[in-house]
């Protein structure tokens, strides 16, 4: 298999297509599948997947993207510390997410050290080879990216590279799919789950969902088969009022995940509760770095204050985080607010939901 010309062929979209609309026949109601992974969103969109479906069956996008989630404090804390003459390396999706009062591309700019990287060991090769400094490295993402934290944690500690610290922001998405569900704001009828993450935790991991919630789940890959696959699967289960985990993405997928990289994030990481963007404080979904390694935590070494953190007047993407509007739904949506000049970080990021509306809304269809 090519493993991308095969997940693209239109006779097997149009095969599917069908699929869906037949199983949909029978089902007389709203249908809502939210997913919740910024490469899902963005296919959907470039794929025009919404348009092969029936008008009942509803795609909404969740908080599937780690920067759009990251709180105001976190980036209020990130400019903080570069105000403060630490050097600050980063990925690129950061720097313009906006805080309370500032970014780090306006800090930047007042001359503060930061540095866009691309891994985790290029932030770690700066720190030993700059030791006057002290480096840190933004540590946000879900399951996907903690493990490569941890790696670079614990070459640091075994180097003995003390300049070399993390500002931890990492995620997990089972808890948040459960703080979704728990709250009810939104109905959902089914979850289309991420396959990046899923790699890492496996697809047990959502176990609990359908047993506890009763709502289906079906991991799923990025290709428009992929997707309309899971679909389809979803759709299966409710015409048949059931509710249990099923991987479309076997090819990458195991039910037990990545064990490598789930003992790396234990050894590293301890769970706590974590602040998400327009969801407040969600338990059990953050990595905080254990006692054993506090020499590499920015926090634990060199606490800062940071003021209370506001959102900017009229920036809706907490509502969009969770599904309560899309994107066009906010009045600022691709006028005051474009990836031009974002107000808020779903503007910002590529897997933010405003910033793949503001790409691909518009463009031509598979």
């Amino acid at each position: 298999m090519k493993y991308i010309s095969e997940f693209r062929e239109k006779n097997l979209v149009n095969r599917l297509s069908g699929r869906i609309a037949k199983v949909a026949s029978k089902i007389k109601r709203e249908i809502r599948l939210m997913e919740v992974c910024g490469t899902h969103a963005m296919a959907i969109l470039r794929y025009g997947i919404k348009e092969l479906l029936p008008p009942w069956i509803k795609l909404i996008s969740g908080p599937g993207c780690p920067v759009c989630v990251t709180p105001n404090q976190y980036i209020d804390e990130a400019c903080t510390y570069a105000k403060e003459g630490f050097l600050v390396t980063t990925f690129g999706d950061m720097m313009r997410v906006p805080g309370s009062r500032s970014s780090l591309v306006q800090e930047k700019a007042k001359g503060g050290k930061i540095k866009v990287v691309y891994s985790t060991m290029e932030a770690l090769e700066i720190a030993e080879l700059h030791p006057q400094e002290k480096v840190v490295f933004l540590g946000v993402g879900f399951e996907t990216t903690a493990p490569t934290v941890a790696t670079s944690l614990i070459l640091a500690k075994k180097k003995k590279i003390t300049n070399y610290m993390i500002l931890s922001g990492h995620k997990l998405i089972p808890p948040a799919m459960e703080a979704l569900l728990e709250e009810g704001e939104v109905k959902i009828d089914g979850f289309l789950c991420p396959g990046h993450v899923s790699a890492i935790t496996g697809s047990q991991v959502y176990d609990f969902i359908a047993r506890k919630f009763g709502v289906p789940c079906v991991v799923a890959g990025f290709e428009p088969v992929d997707i309309l696959q899971g679909i389809y699967l979803l759709l299966c289960q409710i015409a048949k009022s059931e509710a249990k985990v099923e991987n479309e993405y076997d090819r990458v997928v195991k039910p037990e995940g990545n064990l490598k990289a789930r003992s790396l994030m234990e050894e590293v990481f301890r769970v706590e509760p974590s602040i998400w963007r327009g969801m407040g404080v969600i338990d059990k979904s953050g990595l905080e770095i254990r006692k054993e390694y506090s020499q590499h935590d920015v926090r634990a070494r060199y606490p800062v204050k940071v003021t209370s953190s506001n959102n900017k007047k009229g920036c809706r993407c907490g509502e969009i985080l969770k599904g309560v509007i899309e994107p066009p739904d906010c009045p600022l949506f691709g006028d005051v607010c474009n990836p031009s000049r974002p107000l808020g970080p779903c503007m910002v990021s590529i897997e933010g939901t405003c910033n793949i509306y503001y790409r691909f809304s518009s463009k031509v269809k598979i």
